[in-house]
């Protein structure tokens, strides 16, 4: 009776030694997009090296969509974590992986065995409303989770062709919104001239205000909103006044069934003005584009734009190609409103979204009959970057997964989530695609990316930092022009998340935090090999990282206290008052925070924690302002005291560190509580010797030697 025991236990030993085999490996995990152009190659990311011979020793080999091997081009990177293929015709290939080809022997595999990539001549033309309904009735079984594969496996498409970056205040002695990339300007809700300062008023009229004399300001004419329109950016272009904003009206008769769910439509809306005479605008043209407004920027003459549009296609009882097109509206045009043309109409590599990217060009130096230019590519975006000469937009990728019943559907993954970048050419109003990329992890904002050089570098944070098995990690990735990858730092600050970047020439500055507020100093000389030079490890955070000058960052943020955590575990991180920080980065190995000041305490905040465009610069002066609401912590815990709101103003230099200046900051009335929202201020500018604070219902002049108050405007 004892062999079938001994048996037993000899088969209960051997099953927890192969369980604990199992989980000693390690999974090696690789990723890539599933589309590429042929004259862009295709890359395959793997999280660890691969053996230097795994191509010659036919470890990896591409077959074709029947299973034959092809001949390609493979390379492996120095570091042995990229393939990179090419030479490859258009077409449906797979990428065969084997476990031989992973360093590590026994304690390591691969996850997959293969991945299925899609080679394409050119991004693809939509021709016809054919092709359109055949795109979007893919979205809505894919939608629906009722059928599988890829989007292009599913319609055939008809044949058819297919600077080193800073803030600017500008030279003239006024203020200039405060933009990232010198020579790329960026909307905002309030512009000056210098003589007239421009402002939207809550969304229902532009404010035309005469500044020149500070002691008796006026309201010198007011554009009004037409209903159901609610402007809320601005640019100034010379002597003109372009407005952008929405505007919602009824879907035409052809989408009765959507009106029954989605009455209106949003357009996006840019109206040009003459303000040669600012006390009476002349409206030269107004130009739409459906869908919700982006980010625009302007660079010369040129106006660019861009808009999402998500047709609502999934209320229509019969999917129509002809009108899931986004309606251009021109009023310079005969007919007024018209649908994109099929020819300027094209899918974004790997697009699977029910959406539209939709980028205007306006040509400005002729307003009148100036030429426009939109086209509509099908696929999402979020973020935006702008050069002179090119456009970068960012979009989240989604991850297909089995349900538990075997559909397949798309999911978005915070903690494997991806992000593709698509990089575009400008010239005038010509816009063309021209390549695009997918990393691993997401960005934060505009300023995680720069391009310099002719260089594209992004940092990202990839997984979610309070997933203890998978933790989060930072990385810095640097791509060439045609968008393939070249160099990189990973795995930095695990745990931890960005939370502000800048690019400064061959410098890149990354702050991340989770306890603390590692501020990192990267060299991106050398595109190949970037490297961290300092780490500087400060309690608090920076939201937003502002040059000073070549040695000195500036840095807008909180400061934090650690607290222990009556439950245990980690310990609680306490947000207190606002900081405002000096590094020294002279010496780029060892970085120092030269500078502080405290404002306020908890509960204390300011527009510039997440809009760049609220801080105020004066650089022949040195001075940095910014709007903020000041509280302060009480005996009582989870109680605040509210002291006042409007503005700060400091002069800060490397030498003598940070310096209030004007404290505009007015103190609460008996019995407030909270501050009033049409008397917070949100904006800063100067002209001349004058200092103004624009708050949604009130303007308000000071000297700006003195900073005493000058005037008062109420807004209606």
């Amino acid at each position: 009776m004892r062999k079938p025991l001994v048996w037993i236990s000899t088969a209960s030993i051997i099953i927890v030694l192969v369980i604990c085999f199992a989980f000693m490996i390690k999974k090696v995990t690789v990723s890539a997009a599933g589309t590429a152009l042929s004259d862009n190659g295709w890359n395959a990311y793997f999280s660890e090296p691969l053996v230097k011979d795994s191509i010659t020793a036919g470890y990896i080999y591409v077959t074709d969509q029947h299973g034959k091997k092809v001949q390609a081009e493979m390379e492996l990177s120095k570091d042995g974590q990229i393939v990179r293929v090419s030479g490859l015709k258009p077409g449906q290939y797979t990428l065969h992986l084997d476990d031989k080809a992973v360093n590590g022997k026994f304690f390591k595999s691969l996850k997959l065995d293969k991945l299925e990539f899609t080679v394409y001549d050119s991004i693809d033309s939509i021709s016809s409303a054919k092709d359109l309904k055949a795109y979007f009735e893919t979205i809505r079984d894919m939608q629906m989770q009722t059928r599988e594969g890829s989007l292009r496996e599913r319609f055939a498409l008809s044949d058819s062709p297919a600077d080193s970056t800073k803030a600017e205040s500008g030279s003239a002695d006024y203020s200039s919104t405060n933009i990232q990339v010198e020579g790329v300007d960026e909307s905002d809700f309030v512009k000056t001239n210098g003589d007239y300062l421009y402002t939207i008023l809550g969304g229902t009229s532009v404010q035309i205000v005469d500044i020149r004399d500070s002691s008796k300001m006026k309201v010198a004419s007011v554009l009004k909103i037409e209903e159901n329109h609610y402007d809320s950016q601005l640019f100034l272009h010379g002597d003109l006044l372009i407005v952008l904003g929405d505007k919602f009206e009824p879907y035409s008769e052809k989408r009765v069934a959507a009106d029954m769910i989605m009455p209106a439509n949003s357009m996006s809306t840019v109206k040009i003005y003459s303000i040669k005479d600012p006390e009476n605008p002349e409206f030269i043209r107004e130009v739409g584009i459906e869908g919700y407004l982006n980010s625009a920027r302007k660079t010369g003459d040129m106006l660019y734009l861009v808009t999402n549009m998500h047709p609502y296609f999934w209320a229509m009882d019969t999917i129509e190609g002809e009108t899931l097109r986004p309606v251009i509206l021109d009023s310079n045009e005969e007919k007024e409103k018209s649908y994109l043309d099929f020819k300027d109409i094209s899918i974004l590599p790997g697009a699977m979204e029910a959406s539209y990217t939709v980028i205007t060009a306006i040509d400005l130096s002729t307003p009148e009959t100036g030429k426009l230019e939109t086209k509509g590519f099908l696929g999402s975006s979020n973020q935006l970057y702008m050069t002179k000469d090119h456009l970068y937009l960012t979009a989240m990728k989604y991850e297909m997964e089995k349900s538990p019943r075997g559909i397949e559907m798309m999911i978005w993954n915070p903690g494997k989530a991806s992000t593709e970048f698509f990089k575009f050419k400008l010239d005038g109003t010509k816009i063309d695609f021209y390549s695009s990329a997918e990393l691993k992890g997401t960005i934060l904002n505009q300023f995680s990316m720069d391009e310099y050089n002719g260089n594209f570098r992004v940092v990202m944070t990839e997984g979610n930092m309070w997933d203890e098995k998978n933790p989060s990690k930072n990385h810095l990735f640097i791509l060439n022009d045609g968008m393939q990858q070249v160099g990189s730092v990973e795995g930095l600050a695990e745990g931890e998340r960005i939370y502000s970047a800048r690019f400064m020439g061959d410098k890149a500055y990354m702050v991340t935090f989770r306890e603390t507020d590692p501020l990192f100093v990267l060299d991106v000389a050398d595109p190949a090999k970037p490297k961290v030079l300092g780490e500087l490890k400060i309690p608090g955070f920076s939201n937003y990282l502002h040059p000073l000058d070549e040695n000195h960052l500036i840095g807008f943020g909180y400061e934090t206290v650690s607290k222990k955590n009556p439950g245990g575990g980690e310990p609680l991180i306490i947000t207190k008052g606002m900081k405002i920080s000096v590094f020294d980065v002279t010496d780029f190995h060892n970085p120092k925070e030269k500078y502080t000041e405290i404002i306020g305490g908890q509960g204390t905040y300011s527009p510039i924690q997440y809009d760049h465009k609220a801080l105020f610069q004066h650089r022949n002066r040195n001075l940095f302002g910014f709007p903020a609401s000041i509280y302060e912590e009480t005996d009582k815990e989870f109680e605040l005291d509210y002291k006042g709101s409007g503005a700060l103003v400091y002069e800060i230099t490397s030498d003598k560190g940070i310096v209030l200046k004007g404290d505009l900051v007015k103190e609460k009335a008996a019995g407030q509580q909270y501050e009033e929202w049409e008397n917070q201020v949100q904006r800063l500018i100067y002209s001349g010797e004058k200092l103004y604070t624009i708050a949604s219902r009130e303007i308000n002049s000071y000297d700006l030697n003195s900073f005493m108050e000058i005037d008062s405007l109420k807004l209606k």
